[in-house]
């Protein structure tokens, strides 16, 4: 799930903060967290379902020439590739999880056109009272509410007057949520990461072939200014021929981790008990892999992870929390800085960064280089040519005729991360009303979420390659559009 850190901003750009559902009991976890560790300890992590093995080179082989294709099963229905929605006068949203992200997204889908939230879900029963409060107040009927225990939502989705799930809840609940959503025929909208487990993402993939449901991964970053401008530059090929690029969620967390009253019980802090890889991918991946056309053209293959010792957050509890702190009872083997590599079919090369553990300033990177120069974020500059000579960076700000229509047509959103998370509710609501094919799908959602299981193997295996499957199953080699968007004629 996205961060959504309410507190003052580490950086000018925007910073991300989380979104807990769970409320935490008098030990300072929440049913759910203990749920869901107990769960995961007795299945000794499911990494038997994470993906398969890489393969060995022999004797003086390249160990790149040894990855294996990773194993696709049969298409269980057609593409979603290209699928449009059915066009509607009116979208009907339901929310789960009223947390940081929920309790605050909601404003923005109150704010759009031709949108009625109709139903709200969350165990802690204050949290969805404010919600509710919300909707009356924006003019709306008051939204049905489903407060009765963990799986209510289920019963949120079984509704008939919802067109559209969206689940801002802890990460373990996504790929439930997601599921449930899709098996009662409705589209569904994922908060970071989608799934945790290999065979999840294929789940996700196949399900939503079969219902004919889009489940997408609401990838905020893909829909800032500059990662916009640099998609439409890149595509119009101001950057020559698209060599690599880089991105990452470096993001000093240790406070919020360790503070009970931000993370409704430990669950984002004991992610960290449980992987050594890199557990959120998705803010440096998919802008990247948007200017590289991933899944539109070129696809991911593998990825080669590597992690540092873990210290960060043992050294932060060591000088912060008490003795008595339930935190003291937690191994921590979560790398401080995971740092992955990732090659495409065309043999360019993505260089991916996670560390939330360490002090650093906010950075997502966010860099693409070319033939004809380079783009680096944090801060921002630029240099290609023939614009810039004798290597003097130049102002990314005079390329503001780059940016994307939704840009020049909302030039100062509301909301947060800098006007990203309206833009990207308000394109999505935008292609439900119209009927048009959404901007990013199931492929997209799951190929930005695999380095989640793949890095750990990858860093276990010491760095060898860990194949990523085709998750399209051959149709990334077909262009089509994406993010990088024509305005639509509205009607």
């Amino acid at each position: 799930m996205h961060d959504n850190d309410n507190r003052p901003a580490h950086t000018d750009r925007p910073t991300h903060g989380d979104q807990p559902l769970d409320a935490p009991g008098p030990d300072g976890h929440s049913r759910r967290d203990v749920l869901r560790t107990a769960g995961v300890a007795g299945a000794g992590l499911g990494l038997a379902a994470f993906g398969p093995g890489t393969a060995q080179a022999a004797p003086g082989e390249n160990q790149a020439d040894a990855v294996q294709e990773a194993a696709v099963p049969a298409r269980q229905g057609a593409t979603m590739i290209g699928v449009p929605f059915d066009r509607r006068s009116t979208v009907r949203v339901g929310i789960i999880g009223l947390g940081n992200r929920g309790g605050s997204m909601i404003d923005l889908f109150l704010a759009m056109p031709g949108v009625q939230v109709v139903a709200l879900c969350d165990p802690v029963k204050d949290k969805t009272e404010r919600a509710a409060a919300k909707v009356t107040a924006a003019g709306q009927p008051a939204p049905a509410t489903y407060t009765k225990g963990d799986h209510d939502f289920e019963n949120l989705c079984k509704r008939g007057d919802i067109d559209f799930v969206y689940a801002a809840t802890p990460w373990d609940w996504h790929f439930e949520m997601a599921k449930t959503a899709m098996l009662n025929g409705k589209h569904v909208g994922v908060e970071c990461p989608i799934a945790l487990q290999l065979d999840q993402l294929w789940e996700l993939v196949n399900l939503s072939e079969r219902t004919r449901r889009h489940c997408m991964q609401l990838e905020n970053c893909c829909y800032g200014r500059n990662e916009m401008r640099v998609l439409r530059m890149a595509h119009a090929g101001k950057f020559g021929q698209l060599l690599h690029g880089a991105g990452a969620y470096n993001h000093d967390l240790r406070g919020l981790m360790f503070d009970p009253d931000y993370y409704e019980g430990p669950w984002r802090r004991l992610w960290h008990t449980r992987l050594r890889g890199d557990l959120y991918p998705n803010h440096g991946f998919g802008p990247v892999a948007n200017y590289m056309d991933v899944n539109r053209g070129d696809r991911v293959t593998h990825i080669s992870s590597f992690g540092t010792p873990s210290l960060g957050l043992a050294e932060y509890r060591e000088a912060n929390m008490p003795k008595g702190d339930p935190s003291w009872k937690e191994t921590y083997i979560e790398s401080d800085r995971t740092i992955s590599l990732v090659q495409t079919a065309k043999g360019r090369v993505i260089r991916l960064e996670h560390d939330v553990s360490t002090p650093h300033p906010y950075s997502r990177i966010n860099q693409l280089g070319g033939t004809k120069g380079v783009f680096e974020d944090y801060p921002e500059r630029i240099y290609i040519e023939p614009d810039h000579t004798n290597d003097a960076w130049g102002d990314f700000a005079k390329y503001a005729d780059w940016d994307h229509w939704l840009w020049k047509e909302h030039a100062n959103p509301p909301g947060g991360h800098g006007g990203m998370d309206y833009i990207m509710v308000y394109r999505l609501m935008q292609t439900m009303r119209l009927g048009l094919v959404p901007d990013f799908d199931v492929y997209d959602a799951v190929t930005w979420t695999s380095p989640v299981p793949l890095s750990h193997l990858s860093i276990k295996a010491k760095g060898a390659p860990q194949p990523i499957p085709d998750f399209t199953r051959g149709e990334w080699r077909k262009k089509r559009g994406g993010v990088d968007s024509d305005k639509p004629a509205e009607a």
